[in-house]
């Protein structure tokens, strides 16, 4: 792998919320430069009058004309994703995808073998690992603070109603068609069930049950879920979600239940430290994370995203690791791509 001399030149596939969210991160970080966009939509329409940059309409036409590029970051919807990422490594650039890496397993799969026959770096967008109380939460069980694991219980009960899905009295263009939103745990949740994982590890024997309550003329899909499982490093798990909670987001919780303490993470996106009640062990007193991102009057996961970028760069001047590789972008991915499968 080649390290980039100077600036990282970044482009962003993608001109959403999310994708001006990078572009903006990008102008203001020291050691990039953003110099193309692209989104199939016209440049009018987008609201990107902010950046003076070469515009496109298509991926490989940005690609091939732009051979300065060392970085694509995909923000398009989620089942171009992994499309997207072969593309990019064809060209031989590094990928920054926001999550989910795919839609699928196998398609993630691809991406990774590509990325490694052309030692290009893939990097997932799993900002929530930047949250103090969740390092926090990863170190205290790796150091096994907690003793035995007995019980995780994780609770995302979001909202999401017809201002999330219509747009100027029409079905959004992708939000809620799960050929291209792929559904609730890819969309709203991938980022707990990232933390689960990367906390816990994987997960076995699981058992699910859906159900779609308000969205039936909104979505393609459930918006409300129970799942059990057990842990493959042992205890059990159980993940409660809705996007139908009336009005506004209500929480994202992770409750541990250990033989030596117990501890609560809460919030609207597991940012505080709500109880911590361990054997020999004093609670700390820990710094929240950034207000959420707001996406259209919505409130998403933690604004950590300037973290991912800082992180890239430290990977690409061969610094340090990836702090979300593909292969656990990958994983994430299969988790709930099983989750799906056992409610069938």
């Amino acid at each position: 792998m080649t390290k980039p001399n100077g600036k990282i030149k970044f482009a962003v596939a993608g001109c959403g919320y999310i994708g001006k969210k990078h572009a903006a991160l990008i102008q203001d970080h020291p050691e990039c430069d953003l110099v193309a966009l692209m989104d199939v939509k016209p440049k009018d329409s987008l609201g990107i009058e902010a950046f003076s940059l070469p515009f496109f309409d298509d991926l490989p036409s940005m690609l091939a004309q732009m051979p300065e590029i060392d970085v694509l970051c995909i923000c398009t919807p989620n089942a171009c994703h992994a499309q997207q990422a072969m593309v990019a490594l064809d060209y031989k650039k590094h990928v920054v995808i926001e999550k989910p890496m795919g839609l699928s397993k196998a398609e993630c799969e691809q991406v990774l073998h590509k990325a490694l026959n052309q030692s290009r770096q893939v990097f997932c967008v799993m900002q929530n690992r930047y949250s103090p109380p969740a390092a926090w939460l990863k170190k205290m069980v790796e150091e096994k603070r907690l003793g035995q694991i007995r019980l995780v219980q994780l609770n995302c009960f979001w909202n999401r109603d017809d201002r999330y899905y219509f747009k100027d009295g029409q079905r959004h263009e992708w939000h809620g068609r799960k050929a291209l939103d792929g559904g609730t745990l890819y969309t709203q949740f991938a980022h707990f069930i990232d933390i689960m994982y990367w906390v816990f590890g994987d997960i076995k024997k699981i058992k699910a049950r859906f159900d779609n309550f308000e969205h039936q003329h909104s979505t393609d899909f459930e918006d409300t879920g129970l799942v059990m499982f057990d842990f493959v490093n042992g205890g059990k798990g159980c993940l409660q979600f809705s996007t139908a909670v009336w009005d506004k987001n209500f929480e994202s919780t992770i409750t541990i239940l250990g033989s030596k303490g117990s501890i609560k993470l809460g919030g609207q996106y597991m940012n505080r430290l709500e109880y911590c009640h361990i054997d020999n062990y004093e609670a700390p007193v820990l710094e929240e994370s950034l207000p959420a991102n707001q996406y259209a009057g919505y409130q998403g996961s933690a604004a950590n995203h300037h973290y991912v970028f800082d992180n890239v760069v430290e990977v690409l001047k061969e610094r340090t690791q990836p702090t979300t590789n593909a292969l656990e972008g990958m994983k994430v991915v299969d988790i709930i791509e099983r989750i799906y499968r056992a409610g069938q």
